[in-house]
């Protein structure tokens, strides 16, 4: 256990500093732009590209160490935040500011692709657990390691507003490059014992190994429903993804917007825990289950008025409720899926789950942008729905909110009606 605290220590340092940049970049977008549509965009682009490289970085975790998987994955972060900064040198700021330039984009993007490749860290984690912690301990270990990205996220929230309100862009850079050196070097230093690959005959030298992800997600009834239910829960996700951020900075600046995100971040801590303590129960699937439900609920009424208290209550609520669902399902993973496909599983699960929330966010950015909250705005949007959502600037975003969390219930209490549900359930505990 020692050893895997090694590595969660790390994986602190690590997440802080990917955390800490696109935080910022989030908040830099929507104060230079005002566009919901420019944050949806880099919001849903992000999403996008781990759907479409996890399946090839399941497949480096399952050839390769865990350890140099771990250095990889931050050395290119390190490579791609020298070149942002590069770019940030390089263009004016009327160049960088404006969201139809390619200075713009190429910025964002190159931000963006150091973001994505420490995914590959993430797949390579969940396997490690696997790896240093006994069965009877993973879901604990699963928790503590969801309070440690809570820690990341309280600290980052906060100091990235600070740091875009008061440092601007430039310097952000320059401590998020800095950050990602210091965790590079002490990942050198961090041991992580494998005597050997378990190589799986089947996956041979393939660099994406498609059908021997869907065979081992197969070989346990109920699992392939489990990451479709995850996936659909995405799709919900990718509505908080694109609008979360534009709701909050209309009701607060952006020093106190990111000041709130790092009290309310301290949910992550707070769920994290509670798993660390005291597990997910017998059986994590009616755990996860049951979190999916309260995070619908918490949809549909914490911006049922413009009220900048209801709001806070309800993401720090929503922030507890995760770890749960998140643990959850990495613990049911590593149970039931032999270590030596599990970066495949994970990769998989990881692209496909990644893949429902760019299309809400590339969807819901404009229907917002041009639909939902001109219409809220208008006399006849008030009238007709202003004794449900009240007053106020950001009604349009407080209906998408409304009409995702009621669907997320929904879909939720279905799939504790399905043979899928029971299927998993047993090959659990049977496991």
């Amino acid at each position: 256990m020692n050893k895997f605290y090694n590595v969660l220590i790390n994986t602190l340092i690590a997440n802080v500093t990917t955390s800490f940049l696109w935080f910022a970049l989030t908040f830099w977008v929507y104060l230079e732009t005002k566009s919901v549509l420019a944050t949806a965009i880099i919001g849903g682009s992000y999403m996008l590209f781990v759907a479409i490289f996890s399946l090839v970085f399941g497949t480096i975790v399952d050839h390769n160490k865990k350890k140099k998987v771990m250095l990889i994955s931050s050395g290119i972060t390190l490579v791609a935040y020298l070149i942002a900064g590069i770019i940030f040198l390089s263009f004016s700021k009327a160049q960088l500011t404006d969201w139809t330039s390619v200075a713009f984009w190429l910025f964002g993007m190159i931000i963006l692709i150091g973001g994505v490749v420490e995914n590959m860290r993430n797949i390579a984690l969940s396997t490690t657990v696997t790896l240093l912690v006994p069965k009877e301990g993973r879901a604990k270990a699963n928790g503590m390691v969801g309070a440690v990205q809570g820690v990341a996220f309280l600290v980052t929230s906060v100091f990235s507003g600070l740091s875009i309100g008061f440092l601007g862009m430039g310097w952000t850079l320059a401590i998020a490059i800095t950050l990602t050196a210091i965790a590079f070097i002490h990942l050198l230093f961090v041991p992580i014992p494998e005597e050997k690959i378990l190589h799986d005959p089947e996956l041979g030298n393939k660099k994406i190994d498609i059908k021997g992800s869907i065979k081992a997600i197969r070989a346990v009834p109920g699992l392939m429903a489990l990451i479709i239910f995850s996936t659909f829960n995405n799709l919900i996700g990718g509505v908080f993804m694109a609008l979360m951020d534009p709701y909050g900075l209309t009701l607060f600046s952006v020093q106190i917007w990111g000041i709130v995100l790092g009290i309310t971040s301290t949910g992550f801590i707070i769920g994290g825990a509670i798993i660390a303590k005291k597990g997910l129960g017998k059986n994590p699937l009616r755990t996860l289950l049951s979190a999916n439900v309260g995070v619908g609920a918490l949809g549909m009424l914490f911006t049922i008025r413009e009220f900048w208290l209801l709001y806070v209550v309800g993401i720090l609520l929503f922030m507890i409720l995760m770890p749960f669902a998140e643990a959850a399902e990495q613990t049911i993973i590593q149970r039931v899926v032999p270590f030596k496909r599990q970066g495949r599983v994970f990769g998989f699960a990881q692209s496909i789950e990644a893949a429902a929330a760019p299309i809400t966010a590339f969807l819901i950015g404009p229907i917002a942008q041009f639909g939902l909250i001109p219409y809220m705005n208008s006399p006849e949007g008030k009238a007709t729905l202003g004794w449900l959502l009240g007053d106020g600037s950001a009604r349009g975003i407080a209906l998408v909110f409304l009409i995702a969390g009621f669907i997320g219930i929904i879909v939720a209490i279905l799939a504790f009606r399905t043979k899928s549900y029971k299927y998993l359930s047993k090959s659990y505990i049977d496991s």
